[in-house]
């Protein structure tokens, strides 16, 4: 049933661009410490980079677990499901990075993806495991459609109002792990 992969292939690529949705899991290294998941699945937002390294846009939003995650400790893994057609997981567990907008590397990365209002990252990961199961116990769900409440609330609160909005909400993680590293 499982199986590991050495890179994201052709299949694995058609499997992963198919998919509507996917989940980000980070921890803190203190055991104590509040571990993360994350939905995301904004179409534009996600990003093959090469066989071996995906990334996703990060926009503001109420939590910033992931990027203080990243920055503690770099683990992250991200899982795809199928919830339509052939049952299946996919999961690529990796060393993830933050690549804020003043980073050198923040533009060619940005080319991936569709503009949004509100990018106050990329998340980076590079693979260290690649693996697939079989999905079995996954119900099947119908997409309907995507959700554009979080675009309209950035363009609403505009670029001064999202930079507040960080300073005030996005400074550090549950735990008090420091975030963003700029001053938004």
């Amino acid at each position: 049933m499982a199986k590991t992969y050495d890179a994201i292939d052709a299949k694995l690529r058609t499997f992963i661009d198919d998919q509507k949705m996917f989940f980000v899991a980070t921890a803190p290294l203190t055991p104590d410490g509040h571990i993360n998941v994350s939905p995301k699945g904004l179409a534009g937002t996600f990003a093959i980079i090469d066989d071996r390294t995906i990334a996703y846009l990060d926009l503001t939003g109420s939590g910033v677990e992931t990027i203080a995650h990243l920055r503690d400790n770099g683990r992250i893994c991200v899982m795809f499901c199928a919830f339509e057609g052939r049952p299946r997981i996919v999961r690529i567990h990796g060393t993830g990075d933050v690549v804020e907008p003043d980073n050198a590397e923040f533009e060619s990365l940005s080319a991936h993806f569709d503009e949004y209002p509100g990018v106050r990252s990329i998340i980076r990961v590079r693979a260290g495991r690649i693996s697939d199961s079989c999905g079995y116990g996954v119900p099947l769900y119908e997409h309907t459609g995507g959700r554009d409440q979080l675009q309209r609330w950035a363009e609403q609160k505009g670029e001064d109002g999202l930079a507040q909005y960080r300073r005030d909400n996005n400074a550090e993680s549950l735990d008090g792990l420091r975030s963003l590293l700029r001053d938004h």
